[in-house]
Order: C-alpha cells, then sequence, then structure tokens
C-alpha cells in the first residue's frame, strides 16, 4: 500500500523536502551547503568593499584557511584587484573573517556567463494631433537628416496605430 505523499509519516523523504532541506540532511550535502553558503557570504562582503566595476565582474572562486582566491575576467581587472588587495584583506578581516591573503586568478569567460537582462523600452504612442504636429513640422523642413529623422517617427508611428 503506498503512503500518502503529504503524510506526516513521509516527512522524511527527499522528495518532500526543498534541495536545501535534503543537502542540508546528508553528510556530503551538507558540507557542499556550507561551503557554498561560505562563499556567498564571504563575496557579498568583499563586493561592498570593491569598487562599483570590480564588485561586478569580481567572483569568489575559493576560500582555503586564511587565504582568498578571486576570479575576474581579464588581466586589467586583476592589477587593479591586486593594486587593492592589502586594503580588501584588511577590511574583509574587521568584517569578521580570518584571511591574510589574497589569490587573483584571470578567468577569461567570466563575464560570458553573466545572464543578460532584456530592455524593455517604454514608448507612448503619438495621438493624432502629435502626428499632424510632426507633419507639419516635416512640411516646413528643408530636405536632410532632420526631415529624414521625422520621416522616420511618422512612419513608426503610423505603422503602429
Amino acid at each position: 500500500m503506498r503512503k500518502n505523499p503529504g503524510s506526516h509519516k513521509d516527512r522524511f523523504h527527499p522528495l518532500s523536502h526543498t534541495v536545501l532541506e535534503w543537502l542540508d540532511g546528508d553528510q556530503y550535502g551538507a558540507s557542499v551547503l556550507t561551503t557554498a553558503r561560505m562563499l556567498l557570504s564571504i563575496e557579498r562582503a568583499t563586493k561592498r568593499i570593491l569598487p562599483v566595476a570590480l564588485a561586478q565582474t569580481c567572483k569568489v572562486a575559493h576560500i582555503d584557511r586564511q587565504q582568498i582566491t578571486l576570479a575576474v575576467p581579464s588581466a586589467a581587472y586583476a592589477a587593479r584587484l591586486r593594486q587593492l588587495a592589502p586594503r580588501i584583506v584588511q577590511l574583509l578581516m574587521e568584517d569578521g573573517w580570518n584571511l591574510n591573503e589574497i589569490r587573483i586568478r584571470v578567468q577569461a569567460g567570466l563575464l560570458q556567463n553573466r545572464t543578460k537582462t532584456a530592455r524593455t523600452k517604454e514608448s507612448i504612442p503619438l495621438d493624432a494631433s502629435a502626428l499632424e504636429a510632426f507633419e507639419a513640422l516635416q512640411r516646413g523642413l528643408d530636405p536632410g537628416p532632420l526631415a529624414d529623422a521625422v520621416g522616420r517617427l511618422l512612419a513608426h508611428h503610423r505603422k503602429n496605430s
């Protein structure tokens, strides 16, 4: 006889838990989860310290004892990060992290993994009086780039009407 998947007797079955709860219940999974949480936590702390351009591209790649490895997409970022390394270590130590060294690793494909957000362009369609005003403007313009631009604008808004 099958048990009801939602019953209290089945609450320890991995399928009835979230992935995080399931990982936390497994010895190896708990170790992986702890490491992931630590890496995310130190990455957040590091990003608060770094200048904006570096914070957007820098990732925590590894942490071992008192050494953190930061990954950046190019040598230019790495050079800037090396200049800031002593200050970063100091600020992270002040934030409670037991570190004494930062290593930098260049990973050329790092920026390629970033997800691109789609840009949405919000536009308000021109009403009839606005279209008439642009038509009058176009009639009064000499031929050239401005008249062409107004013509494209009119064509676009007529097409979308």
